[in-house]
Order: C-alpha cells, then structure tokens, then sequence
C-alpha cells in the first residue's frame, strides 16, 4: 500500500491488491485525522478513549491539527503543560543540553545532577531530592519510602506498616497504585493486590485521626486537590487538620501534587494555601514542561537516607536532558509568575462558569486555573457531546468520570484570551 498526504487529505492506493488491474481503480480518501485515528486503533493498545482530535503542532495556549485547524488547549495534558506547549526556554535548555549528553544512568555522576539536586531541594525547603521518570514512579517512590521509614525510624514490625489514602484517589496505575483506588475502572478484573493500605473518606479529618489510632501506620497520601476526581476541593482547614494529626501520631504527611503543583491551583503547591510542608512531596508533569517524563520526591535526610545503594532507582531517573529540562520549567513557573497568572485569571474564570446559567449545569468548582463543571445529561447529551461540541468551536477539553469536565488551561494564558475561551464555552453550551 502506497500513501499520498496532499491538501488535508491522504489518499491510499491498494497497489498490492490482486484483484486490481491498476491502482487508480480503487482509491480511497480518507481525511489525515481518520486516517491517523484509525492507525492508532489498528495497532494501538485500547486503553484510552480520546476525543477525536489529531493534533499535529502546538505552541503557547494552541495547538493544531493535521489538517491545519486551531484550537485552544483547555487540558494541558492533565496539566503537564503548565508552561504552555514548547516553551522557547524550556526547548532552548533541552537543545542544548541534548547536543552534550543525554543519559548515563547512574552508575556513573555527571555535571548536572548535582546542580538539579541543589536547584530543586532550596526551591521547594527539603534537604534531598530523589529523581525519578513518571507521576506513578514518584507515588511508588513515596510509598517505598514511607514503610522503609516506618520499618528503620518508628518501629513497625516488619511487612505490617500501613499507609493511609483517600476515597477517590487517583495516584496512578501500577498494581500497588491500584490497590489503593476505590475506583473500579482503575482496579477491576486487575487483582490480587497490594495489601497494606487503610481507605477513609476525603475531606474528612475526623476520619483519619480515628485511622491514625492504629500504630502500624506510616504515612497519609493525599492529592491536596482530587484532580482525576474532578477538581474536588476539600473545605479550608482540612489539609492543615490532618498534617497535624499527622504529627501528633508520628505518621508521615505525603502530598501527590504531581496534577496540583506547579502553580495550577494559584500557588506553587496546592499545600501552600493552607501553609503545609508536606514531609514527602511527589512531583510531576509539569516539572518538564510537557517535554519529557520527568517526576521528582522530595523529603529531609530523615525519611530520605533510609534507602541506601540497590534499594531503589531507575536507569533514566534524574539522566543529565531530564535536570536541564527541570530546572528550566521551574525558573519559567518563577521567573513569569505564573502561579499568580493562574490565581488572578482563576478567579475570573471561576466566576464566569458559575454565572452560565444552562440546566445541563449542575455544579461548577475550582481553584486557580483548575475548574470542573459537573454536566448532567439532557436530550440524550452529556459532557462527552459537549466536548465534542467545544472541539468544533475550537477549544479542547475532555471529560473525566462521564460527567465531569474538566478546564485547565496553559498557565501562560492572557486575560483576553481566557475570554475568548469562555464565551467559546457559554456559547457552546447553549447550544444544547
């Protein structure tokens, strides 16, 4: 088979056809996206249900697809994309990193990630920093690092420490992940499971000083903001309750701001707006910009120096392109204000979707940039139609449980911009 991309479109000649006296006899012209969806779901693994967009190019707040349409980034890639798309700075560290040195696993030191160690641990007040690839690789991290402190540090007898989560987590998806999920789509059909995990309500500090009573306890994990959920927000005060009970019952206080952090909700941690210093915090996402898998797990020498040489690591955790990388996505979020962009343009935002007045609206949340409209189906639509819809009006979003919806843009967005963007939105929506 021969393939011609021309003008938006891909023609496809079944030259090896025997049955065909010539090729032209049976041409087929399908768009580029068909053509690009298609192959995906031919030889692609079926794990994932995206809208039917192919993008092709992005850049700041924008993207475009393969045949040359615009559209407004409204997910950032679960937040991935804080910086906006190919951040010049951020691309220009990469560059130039890359025409050096890329990997050298750690079997060896090289020149730089001493100066991301040093670089990271001051911007965010922890003695050591632990480098590691995906948000999931940094939870396991965490959770490894949690019971090898309760192991050497409280006590605990051996294989019987316990950690803390929350209902309607979403930590990831590796097997120990799951295990603590109370989601079937994330667990079903996927056992057996790790044990060793206690499951409480979230925003619910009461319950977790009654689950802190058993001493077998190493630490509470908690998203600060249940992202995956649908920007569920807990009340003020709660994060700082349960550090304190944390405290109280010498249990370590881990924060999964891997989706939060980095400026999303208005601040640069989402603990920050009830000033809590997680002892372990987990990183993610936008700590490269959207260039590469870069996660990070930051606590004081304490819990850190449990783990010793060939307990833990990973050949690409913390490779020299990695460290530039990060250390550009963190001066950026710093240098252009970005977590005071999104507290400011949140707020308008915030105000604006609550202020639609439509009956397939049951509830609008958010903090900073981070915003959720809970949609209830109407006339045979729900929040998928309407994201199809917004893709037709030229802005990208996608939801999340079915119902939910969530609006996160770049960080980098200007105020004109985010209203263009919600009168895509109002609009939109009254159209159904």
């Amino acid at each position: 088979m021969a393939i011609f991309a021309e003008s938006g479109s891909v023609v496809l000649f079944y030259n090896n056809d025997p049955n065909l006296s010539e090729p032209m006899k049976s041409v087929i012209e399908k768009t580029l996206s068909q053509e690009a969806i298609e192959r995906e779901e031919r030889f692609g693994a079926h794990n994932y249900h995206p809208i039917p967009v192919v993008i092709e190019r992005g850049e700041g707040v924008f993207v475009w697809d393969v045949e040359g349409k615009k559209y407004f980034d409204f997910l950032s890639a679960y937040s991935a994309l804080n910086q906006g798309h190919n951040h010049p700075k951020i691309v220009g560290a990469l560059i130039q990193q890359l025409k050096t040195l890329s990997l050298t696993s750690r079997a060896f030191y090289n020149n730089v990630l001493g100066e991301y160690e040093e670089f990271i641990t001051r911007f965010f007040g922890y003695d050591k920093v632990l480098p590691m690839n995906s948000g999931a690789e940094g939870v396991e991290t965490a959770m490894k690092l949690a019971r090898r402190w309760a192991y050497v540090r409280k006590g605990v007898p051996e294989n019987e420490a316990k950690i803390i989560v929350a209902d309607g987590n979403f930590h990831g998806r590796t097997i120990t992940i799951i295990s603590a999920s109370t989601d079937p789509d994330s667990y079903g059909n996927f056992g057996p499971f790790t044990p060793g995990f206690i499951k409480i309500p979230f925003n619910d500090a009461e319950a977790l000083k009654a689950a802190l009573k058993d001493k077998n306890v190493a630490a509470f994990l908690i998203e600060p903001i249940q992202g995956e959920a649908g920007v569920v927000i807990p009340d003020d005060g709660y994060l700082s309750a349960c550090y304190e009970a944390c405290k109280e019952a010498n249990v370590l206080f881990i924060a999964d701001e891997v989706q939060s952090g980095l400026g999303r909700t208005g601040k640069m941690l989402a603990c920050d707006h009830e000033g809590v210093h997680p002892d372990v915090l987990i990183l993610g996402k936008a700590l490269s910009g959207g260039l590469l898998p870069i996660s990070a797990v930051l606590a004081d020498d304490d819990i850190m120096l449990t783990i010793h040489p060939g307990q833990h690591g990973s050949t690409y955790g913390g490779n020299p392109l990695a460290d530039k990388v990060a250390i550009a996505a963190l001066q950026v979020l710093q240098d252009e204000k970005l977590s005071e962009n999104a507290e400011r343009l949140g707020k308008i935002l915030l105000k604006e979707l609550k202020a639609i007045s439509h009956p397939m609206i049951q509830l609008v949340r958010g903090k900073g940039l981070f915003c959720a409209m809970v949609i209830k189906p109407a006339n045979g639509k729900d929040a998928w139609d309407l994201c199809l819809a917004l893709k037709e009006n030229g802005l990208l979003a996608k939801p999340t449980h079915g119902d939910i919806i969530r609006f996160a843009p770049p960080l980098i967005i200007t105020e004109d911009q985010l209203n263009e963007c919600i009168q895509i939105i109002r609009n939109t929506i009254s159209s159904f």
